[in-house]
């Protein structure tokens, strides 16, 4: 959530930095100015009567010890009316912060200067490419019948278990996912990130507090017994550790990783796009977290993106970078690197991690601070990664890496997958 004295410096700014986030309604900015001059008038008043309650409070004590009733009397009845019409103010004020913060929920983030305009993903910027393209004989195959040649994911047991977009695995494809989760996440506790186990749903002050809510409410599995929801990733819960709290200085970069299945209803997701694991409903994420000075936030976010670029390195997966433009950022982010593979098979690029700097929008929400040197608390800046979502890093080692009659697997991988190959 935006902070308002953010908008307030100027009004022109923020105006267009959301219009390079293609923003629809850019005139709920001028509502929002005029809910909170509403919100300080009503403060200014109950200030002004608060103070003649003061003042007539203590003017009544002294008439009665100079014996003046008529006069103490009088007094009491104006304080009386004072406080009622405080009564009264209070209400109308509780009443007009609450809509000014159900607006101000409605507004996005601000990009970065840093963010490129644009309104879809052809107008992103590519960064650099890393690793080189294998070059497939006629006959190879996509991952969605690799997958049935060695019989290593079952999408219809899934679907008859729980639903379409609910994956099977199962013998080398149960211990490929298992090898991957472990590689990723001693990979990230190497770099100093603590390893996390967090419950894989969350109240909604979480969802909340991270910009799940209301933004992708319907992007969410629901749990209406509990008011529970089913993560969409672990930035959630992790962030979510720190909410309400006030951090040291010097604790700060915290640096958190985590495994978790990830559930998305991927509403309206349809085609080619969402054939095999390109698309799925449920799919093993490992994520990486960082709370970091405000100062400081942009070089830990092009840390993490050399971190999950060498990361994709060690798969010798065929990888590029963007830079998204202001049209294809999230509502939460401020600035995002995207990272995607090169499927061989499918011959396209798949994204498999989003590397993103929310600077004070989440901590806004959450009311994530820390102490600064002079001892006042301030918002600090969160950031998240990938590293990585499993299910497009599956379909590429598949595909960019069958042989005839196997399934070779990078090196890194043969410790913890027990083998060099599937198949």
């Amino acid at each position: 959530m935006l902070q308002i004295n953010i908008i307030r410096q100027d009004v022109a700014r923020v105006k267009e930095k959301l219009a390079i986030k293609n923003f629809p309604g850019i005139e709920l900015v001028d509502k929002i100015i005029v809910l909170d001059d509403d919100r300080k008038a009503l403060q200014l008043e109950l200030e002004t009567l608060q103070s003649k309650v003061n003042s007539h409070s203590k003017t009544i004590g002294q008439l009665i010890a100079k014996g003046q009733k008529e006069e103490a009397e009088n007094a009491k009845k104006s304080v009386a009316d004072y406080k009622l019409q405080i009564g009264e103010l209070n209400v109308k004020l509780a009443e007009t912060e609450k809509l000014l913060l159900h607006e101000l929920v409605k507004l996005p983030n601000l990009p970065s200067d840093k963010v490129p305009a644009g309104k879809t993903p052809e107008d992103n910027v590519l960064v650099r490419e890393g690793g080189s393209k294998p070059h497939l004989p006629e006959q190879a195959l996509p991952h969605w019948d690799l997958i049935k040649k060695y019989d290593i994911i079952d999408f219809e047991t899934g679907a008859k278990i729980t639903g379409s977009g609910f994956p099977l695995y199962k013998g080398q494809g149960a211990r490929l996912q298992r090898a991957l989760v472990q590689y990723f996440l001693d990979y990230n506790t190497a770099a100093g990130y603590t390893e996390y186990l967090p419950p894989f749903m969350v109240n909604e002050a979480s969802a909340y507090g991270t910009g799940q809510l209301p933004d992708k409410e319907g992007q969410m599995y629901y749990m209406p017994a509990d008011n529970f929801y089913m993560i969409p990733t672990s930035e959630v819960p992790l962030t979510n550790i720190y909410r309400d709290e006030i951090i040291k200085e010097e604790n700060l970069p915290v640096k958190m990783t985590a495994y978790s299945p990830c559930f998305r209803r991927e509403a309206g997701s349809f085609g080619k796009d969402v054939r095999g694991l390109n698309r799925v409903h449920q799919f093993e994420k490992v994520e990486i977290v960082q709370l970091a000075h405000p100062g400081k936030s942009y070089d830990a976010l092009e840390e993490m993106v050399t971190h999950v670029e060498k990361l994709l390195g060690s798969l010798e997966l065929p990888y590029r970078i963007l830079k998204l433009c202001g049209g294809d950022m999230s509502f939460t982010s401020a600035l995002t690197y995207d990272f995607e593979v090169y499927s061989a098979a499918q011959e396209r690029w798949l994204e498999v991690s989003s590397v993103s700097n929310f600077e004070a929008f989440q901590a806004n929400r959450a009311k994530i601070r820390f102490k600064d040197q002079n001892g006042k608390n301030q918002l600090l800046h969160t950031l998240n990664g990938s590293a990585l979502a499993l299910p497009r890093i599956v379909a590429c080692l598949l595909e960019n890496n069958q042989q005839e009659n196997y399934i070779a697997l990078p090196g890194v991988l043969h410790s913890y997958f027990g083998s060099g190959k599937i198949g």
